[in-house]
């Protein structure tokens, strides 16, 4: 299946970095709601059944206008796709901080201000995976903190644009989630997964299946009235900062 044999009679959810870690988890949980789900990202991977993979720069404006407009009809989006890396002020990476920034806050703009010329009224869902370092920072990580704190305000700010259509625009602010992304983190701090998951209130680390199971129920008519939330997914450690 690609995207132009979508079956027009089934909701369909286009994922950005849809091919592995949270974005798959999002992917199939959003199948077994019943969505076509297209995961979206550079490089072709492996997927499970009803999720369709589509080739897409997010950072590419014109890219992600053409991909949305192939489309034959969208009701979900998910900006998941994003990118970290170490920047120090005594040594900036300009060329790192641009493609943090293009890739975690940018592209939600393309994509977003691209979904919203497609989305169904009412019934409509943008959701954004920000992080918890869009609620603060850490020393070593200053474009991600900043991109992730921008695709909050983002989020607000699309909610109340959206509001008067019924669509709805939230984010998700993960902590400690066990991909691959964050075990490259943990090496990087000289933590073991065992010593991060110490450090959290409920004592483990979410797993991608339980972000998946939030953004198919911020997708879903139950949370038809949640709208501009910055949603923390951290096992508790927001709740004592």
């Amino acid at each position: 299946m690609n995207a132009h044999s979508l079956d027009q009679a089934t909701p369909v959810a286009l994922v950005t970095g849809g091919t592995r870690g949270i974005g798959l988890a999002i992917a199939r949980a959003l199948v077994a709601q019943g969505y076509q789900v297209l995961a979206a990202a550079r490089t072709a991977s492996t997927l499970p059944d009803g999720v369709t993979f589509t080739p897409l720069d997010v950072t590419d404006p014109d890219a992600v206008k053409r991909c949305l407009e192939s489309l034959p009809r969208l009701d979900v989006l998910v900006n998941n796709a994003g990118l970290v890396g170490a920047i120090s002020p005594e040594q900036p990476d300009l060329a790192l901080w641009d493609r943090i920034m293009a890739t975690n806050l940018n592209a939600a703009w393309y994509c977003s201000s691209a979904a919203l010329q497609r989305l169904p009224d009412h019934t409509g869902r943008i959701i954004n995976i920000s992080s918890v370092l869009g609620l603060r920072g850490v020393p070593d990580q200053p474009a991600y903190c900043a991109a992730k704190h921008g695709l909050i305000g983002l989020t607000r700010s699309l909610a109340l644009y959206a509001a008067p259509r019924g669509i709805t625009v939230n984010a998700i602010c993960p902590g400690w989630v066990l991909t691959d992304m964050a075990l490259q983190r943990f090496e990087d701090l000289g933590l073991s997964p065992s010593q991060a998951a110490a450090s959290i209130p409920l004592g483990r680390m979410t797993t991608p299946e339980e972000v998946g199971a939030l953004v198919a129920f911020l997708a879903g008519a139950g949370a038809a009235s949640i709208t501009g939330q910055a949603i923390v997914v951290d096992g508790g450690c927001n709740a004592a900062a």
